[in-house]
């Protein structure tokens, strides 16, 4: 299961981009092969460009990103958070981010990171003047707000997709039988048509019959036999139109509702 086969990506796009405009936190989602299914927002130069640019901070990021879970601390003293996107226990996704300072930095700290990672320290520590601040406390409640809004909007744009889908299915079934009814009225009318002929017809050969007199009393016993015949048909084809009314008109009701 993929998202993007049921909802509107541009959404998720929409609530991630304002949560990180309220919070300063970043945030991307990617999916189970993660591929990312929409871009960044809030994207930090020291992450991005520095860290993850070295060639060993990027090895300590991917360590992170494939061993961390929840709202933690990164390799690089950030405070970062992964969560995953959960559709009836099936997960489809997650969404990572964070890049905030739970603190004010130990510039010195920072310096010698930058030391081991390869980075011009002066370059780190001015990327690292850009970055967010919060407090951890805030950190968690958002990414926990986040997490929660996400997969309630997923699972709300799942349920509507597949409610979408059974409501296609029952409409066509009444299409079809609607379809069906229409050429039972048919049938039935080219039937009453006929029993009319027969009821003519029976008629007929009574007044032959009559005229015949006695070497006619056989035949006319088998044009009672007709006539009967045909009012008996008379009887079924009005319970079957009245039946066809009623179906037609429960059909019509079901239309209504979508």
């Amino acid at each position: 299961m993929e998202l993007k086969d049921f909802m509107d990506l541009s959404k998720l796009q929409r609530i991630q981009d304002d949560f990180s405009n309220a919070t300063g936190l970043a945030a991307i989602a990617v999916d189970n092969n993660g591929e990312y299914i929409t871009e960044g927002s809030n994207f930090t130069d020291f992450c991005m460009k520095y860290t993850r640019g070295s060639e060993e901070g990027n090895r300590r990021c991917i360590k992170c990103d494939n061993e961390c879970t929840g709202t933690y601390f990164c390799h690089a003293g950030l405070m970062d958070f992964a969560f995953d996107l959960v559709i009836n226990g099936e997960k489809v996704g997650a969404i990572i981010g964070g890049q905030v300072l739970p603190k004010e930095p130990d510039e010195e700290q920072f310096r010698r990171t930058a030391e081991e990672l390869g980075i011009d320290p002066d370059d780190y520590i001015a990327a690292l003047a850009q970055v967010p601040r919060s407090t951890e406390k805030r950190i968690r409640a958002a990414a926990g707000l986040l997490e929660t809004i996400t997969n309630q909007l997923i699972n709300l744009e799942y349920f509507k997709s597949k409610n979408n889908t059974h409501l296609d299915a029952v409409q066509k079934g009444i299409t079809q039988s609607t379809e069906t009814v229409n050429q039972i009225n048919g049938y039935t009318s080219h039937l009453k048509k006929i029993s009319s002929r027969q009821r003519i017809l029976a008629l007929n050969a009574s007044i032959e019959a009559a005229r015949s007199g006695e070497a006619g009393a056989g035949f006319a016993v088998v044009a009672k036999s007709m006539q009967d015949l045909s009012s008996q048909s008379d009887d079924i084809y009005k319970d079957i139109e009245n039946s066809v009314t009623e179906i037609t008109a429960a059909f019509s009701s079901l239309s209504n509702l979508f």
